[in-house]
């Protein structure tokens, strides 16, 4: 029922959506710093401090902003939810490198998407790598997981057409379209399917989309990073 926030500017953009902090770890020096301003705003809530070292020790890892912040999680909408309003959403399929999901929900925050939608087999959204490289838009976006009941690719896509959505497989095949083609902006929905580091999208999901979509590269490159990858796509995707 926890998760860990990593530095003020994460810790505040989460207060902000609501999550409600349990406890904070802080950097002696940084008792009077930018902290200090986000410490006065709960003067309920222990706040657990002691130098750089130890701090290091205690949680196994450099604290780059010297502030931790236990919060309480909260229940995650429905898919349906999610989508009521949205006309623009990616669906993020196995995606398991934290700093990765962090790096598509900034830019998904930033490009225009209406929300992210993740398989089962996805890295937590709420892991503190994937919160802190978001810069905290994780809790800017709405988001959620399929239902592990609810089969993915072949149930999972059905639903999204049920919902209205046309499904965009970002893969590098022989019989995809450009990013570009006019087809793609005349959609009313779009949901931007994009795969796993290295393997990509499955076969199976490539197969159930209503289009296959690909980015034109130079110089030999035959593929991109998947965060960088989505910020081309929901740059050209999320136009309005």
């Amino acid at each position: 029922g926890l998760f860990i926030a990593e530095s003020p500017k994460v810790i505040q953009r989460a207060a902000n959506a609501g999550y409600q902090p349990v406890s904070f770890l802080v950097q002696h020096k940084d008792l009077e710093k930018e902290g200090k301003e986000l410490l006065q705003k709960f003067p309920g809530i222990p706040v657990y401090t002691a130098d750089y070292e130890v701090l290091v020790k205690l949680t196994g890892f450099a604290l780059t902003r010297g502030m931790l912040c236990a919060m309480t999680r909260r229940d995650l909408p429905s898919v349906e939810d999610i989508c009521k309003n949205a006309r623009r959403i990616a669906i993020l399929e196995n995606v398991v490198n934290p700093t990765n999901i962090g790096a598509i929900f900034r830019s998904a925050a930033a490009l225009h998407m209406d929300a992210v939608l993740l398989t089962p087999g996805c890295c937590d959204p709420l892991y503190r790598r994937a919160t802190r490289v978001s810069m905290g838009t994780v809790f800017q976006i709405p988001w959620t997981y399929f239902h592990k009941k609810v089969s993915w690719p072949e149930a999972g896509m059905e639903q999204l057409r049920s919902l209205g959505f046309k499904t965009v497989a970002m893969a590098l095949r022989n019989d995809s379209i450009s990013i570009d083609a006019p087809a793609l902006q005349a959609e009313e929905k779009l949901a931007i399917i994009l795969g796993a580091e290295g393997d990509g999208l499955v076969d199976a999901t490539i197969t159930g989309c209503d289009y296959t979509v690909k980015i034109p590269m130079s110089h030999e490159v035959d593929s991109l990073n998947v965060a960088a990858a989505s910020a081309v796509a929901f740059w050209e995707l999320g136009k309005r």
